[in-house]
């Protein structure tokens, strides 16, 4: 009987150590000691309620585009590389290069062309005269098409002549899905393709005209004048603009911004605005068709509101401590008879010591260096032995050469001779 106690108490104490082993192994799941060595993967952590999602929720249009202007970072996007028609958003394309071709107080003459264009039309007569500066003020406030082709010819010396400065500007950009046709964003096709952009592409456009274009200030002007009269240059008919882009008194710091529409494209939009040292474009491709007219300017204050509720600027700058670098057959400065010789490294002196970013509340930016682990000398000061660079969501946003801080002699049999011969005459 007393043997069988012993038995059954040996027994009960296994027991207790094996759920003991149980129990900790599963804490130590849970905290993710096991993940590492084979265990299991660490789930990524479930949405709480409360939390916020990082989302502008859902949208009418079928592409949509929420770019950092200074930047060019797409914050958002939806269907944002898909090619569509865009309409009369072409016109900020056509504006913006007549800006920077035209002369002053260049004149248009009417083509029989021109004057053919469908509404929306200024109602310009063939062999009539214009100056473009007239003409662009009613291609971004009223939208006429005749206006755009007028300009497109005296610029370009014809629509084809025009568009290929179009797309050789759009290439420039960086839009490799966009390629016009028309000045005006009526429907097209050409050996090139249809008439149609991408709104990350739109949005690309817009960037350059408000933020690169050497006539971004006059490009501003234009497009947020209320209303303009002119007459044609031989002061026979006289006309008045009023602006129709509503989203220019809808929201706070509203800059700019074109519409469009075809049955082809939907109504279109793109826009930027500016608040508190941030500039946002939203670009809409397919944002409804009649009787929904309102829908692009409930998407583009969604899209903004979201824009300025979750993304701030933030000094992202982090110092990078003196670094060193070993050098071969080099001669230490403070100390010519140490066999193991090393060069300070570090940022060039001057170096910025501020990096601000456009981030989401949940984003991070990271700083990484790369530096070389060896030398040969000689080494002059100022090399650069490596990058000390920041990235965001696997994105290199900024980088800064790490250079070398001092000069580094080489040891070699002319080094050995002139220092015997120093201690000799001494």
């Amino acid at each position: 009987m007393g043997q069988c106690m012993k038995i059954g108490k040996r027994i009960q104490a296994v027991l207790v150590i094996l759920a003991v082993v149980q129990i900790s192994a599963a804490v130590c799941g849970k905290t993710g000691f096991f993940g590492r060595n084979g265990g299991e993967k660490n789930e990524p952590a479930k949405e709480t309620a409360g939390e916020a999602s990082y989302d502008p929720g859902q949208l009418y249009a079928q592409s949509a585009v929420l770019m950092d202007a200074d930047s060019g970072r797409v914050l958002y996007g939806k269907e944002e590389e898909k090619i569509r028609p865009m309409a009369s958003t072409t016109k900020i394309m056509t504006c913006i290069l007549a800006l920077e071709n035209m002369e002053e107080s260049q004149v248009a003459e009417v083509s029989e062309r021109a004057a053919r264009q469908p509404k929306v039309r200024l109602g310009v007569k063939n062999k009539e005269k214009y100056y473009i500066k007239d003409l662009l003020y009613a291609l971004m406030l009223e939208s006429y098409n005749d206006s755009a082709v007028a300009i497109a010819e005296a610029i370009g010396g014809s629509v084809p002549g025009f568009a290929e400065m179009m797309n050789e500007k759009a290439k420039g950009l960086g839009c490799e899905d966009t390629h016009f046709v028309t000045p005006n964003g009526l429907d097209g096709e050409d050996e090139g393709g249809v008439h149609a952009t991408t709104a990350a592409d739109l949005a690309r456009i817009m960037r350059y005209c408000i933020t690169e274009s050497p006539k971004k200030e006059e490009f501003l002007e234009i497009t947020r004048t209320k209303s303009y009269s002119f007459s044609d240059a031989d002061k026979r008919r006289n006309f008045s603009c009023n602006n129709h882009n509503a989203f220019l008194g809808m929201m706070e710091g509203a800059l700019t911004g074109k519409t469009g529409f075809t049955a082809d494209a939907g109504y279109c939009y793109v826009g930027a605005l500016r608040r508190d040292e941030r500039t946002f474009i939203v670009a809409l491709l397919a944002c409804g068709w009649p009787n929904n007219k309102s829908y692009k300017w409930k998407d583009t204050r969604k899209l903004m509101e979201y824009a300025l509720e979750n993304y701030e600027y933030r000094n992202v700058w982090q110092e990078l401590p003196e670094q060193e670098v070993s050098v071969k057959g080099g001669v230490d400065p403070d100390n010519g008879y140490l066999l193991d010789c090393r060069v300070s490294a570090g940022l060039k002196k001057g170096e910025v010591s501020e990096l601000k970013v456009l981030l989401r509340k949940d984003e991070a930016v990271t700083a990484e260096k790369k530096i070389e682990k060896s030398l040969n000398a000689p080494v002059k000061k100022g090399k650069t032995v490596g990058e000390f660079f920041y990235m965001l969501n696997g994105e290199k946003i900024a980088d800064y050469d790490i250079v070398t801080l001092e000069d580094i002699e080489k040891r070699d049999a002319e080094w050995c001779v002139d220092k015997i011969l120093r201690r000799i005459c001494l």
